[in-house]
């Protein structure tokens, strides 16, 4: 298969994977199902009211398809990272306020927004319903800690965990129990309302709502303990400070209750993959679709994969390769460069394949920003080892130096969309047409 074509089809793949989960695809059908439920309520009925708060990197396009088919009056907030909402909110009224703030590092638009949605929260009525738009970013773009710790402790504990290699389960967990917003608490600040939905556009593995954004409206099941493990795990700073804020929080999961909500995830990576997947088979491709839960270090999981390539090799055929999840690269303390973890498991994998003849790939994050530097993420193809080190790259010293992005833009191999507000972690894409 010549280089532009696959480098063309594995582009339409990861389109279709995007187009398959965006909010003006996923919401409306939920969102009106919700509401016959609403009115089938003899109890209550409708709502005569809403409060929307969205957060995350897909926070403007859920509440753009939300606002367009809610019955006014509505008033709420919509917090993204910086970049997120270019576009999707410029004709609402002034009851809908927007922030963007800081991500993956929190910042005082962060704490802001997050004092402002409880706020909202907390002016909830009994004749609104409190509807919450949950997406990955969420969690950082809207922070503020427990006393006594403060916003800069917080960040540099997440930083921290970040750069250490930690899961972004485990992440997410030390962040609800060390949040005034997370881990249920924001749905509680909302208790006074009728009724309250969440719906989520998931970017973790197990698709759990509670995870996501680290859940500020889905209750906490895990109790001080278990983050306090976490942390004491990854060495994480400032001691004295997080260890006060858990002993100001919950010490069971008991007592924890929130008011009733109806939860749906409407989004998940395996909804991207079965997307490309089907667009690969229609035209022939037979596909190995590996899941949207794949996880681990990134080259490690780039020489299994490459271990799987070889063999459908020596098949012969057309196969195509797709894969989700969230890998992981283990930073630590000394000096890098720019990258990301789909660019460390590309470059591992052109190691690995070695030039192999009639295999290119694709990996790239869905929500546009992979690691540092600005890209999503980059191709392969069978000579991409060949031109790296004709261009005077040593491939292996760029995964070790975690500098990948400069590797990839020698190559001409980055893929950079600019910020793309969906986020349902990677996609990775193999054509095998030997």
């Amino acid at each position: 298969m010549e280089k532009d074509a696959a480098r063309d089809l594995l582009t339409e793949l990861f389109e279709a994977a995007l187009e398959a989960v965006r909010a003006e695809r996923r919401l409306p059908p939920v969102w009106r199902e919700l509401l016959e439920n609403e009115a089938d309520e003899a109890a209550t009925g409708p709502a005569r009211a809403t409060i929307l708060i969205a957060y995350g990197k897909a926070a403007g396009p859920m509440a753009r398809a939300a606002l367009d088919l809610i019955d006014p009056p509505v008033r709420g907030l919509v917090v993204a990272p910086y970049g997120y909402l270019a576009g999707f909110l410029t004709d609402v009224s002034d009851d809908i306020e927007t922030i963007e703030a800081g991500h993956p590092v929190p910042d005082a638009a962060s704490e802001r927004a997050a004092l402002r949605a409880l706020a909202l929260a907390r002016s909830a009525t009994a004749d609104e319903r409190a509807v919450f738009l949950a997406s990955g970013g969420g969690s950082a773009a809207m922070a503020a800690p427990r006393p006594p710790l403060t916003l800069a402790a917080k960040r540099e504990i997440v930083r921290h965990l970040v750069l250490s290699g930690a899961p972004i389960e485990e992440i997410n967990l030390a962040r609800r129990h060390l949040s005034a917003v997370k881990g249920g608490r924001l749905a509680r600040a909302a208790s006074a309302a009728a009724r309250h939905w969440t719906l989520a556009t998931s970017d973790v593995v197990s698709d759990d709502p509670a995870l996501i954004a680290s859940g500020p409206s889905i209750p906490m099941r895990e109790d001080p303990q278990a983050a306090s493990a976490i942390l004491e795990r990854w060495d994480a700073p400032h001691v004295p400070l997080w260890r006060a804020a858990l002993a100001e929080g919950e010490t069971s999961c008991e007592g924890n209750v929130l008011p009733p909500s109806d939860v749906r995830v409407i989004a998940r990576g395996a909804d991207a993959l079965a997307a490309a997947s089907a667009r690969a088979t229609r035209d022939g491709w037979q596909v190995h679709d590996l899941g949207a839960a794949v996880t681990g270090e990134a080259d490690e999981v780039a020489r299994r994969h490459a271990d799987l390539v070889r063999r459908l090799h020596r098949t012969g055929g057309r196969h195509l390769i797709v894969s989700g999840g969230e890998l992981t690269v283990r930073i630590g303390t000394a000096p890098h460069g720019e990258g990301g973890p789909n660019l460390e498991y590309l470059a591992a994998l052109m190691i690995a394949l070695d030039g192999l003849e009639g295999v290119h790939a694709l990996a790239a994050d869905t929500d546009g920003r992979d690691g540092s530097g600005g890209q999503a993420g980059g191709w392969i193809h069978p000579d991409s080892l060949k031109r790296a080190r004709m261009l005077g790259f040593d491939p292996a010293a760029s995964l070790a130096r975690h500098e990948t992005r400069a590797l990839f833009s020698a190559l001409g191999d980055l893929l950079e969309p600019g910020p793309i507000p969906i986020n349902v972690n990677d996609f990775r894409a193999i054509l095998i047409a030997p």
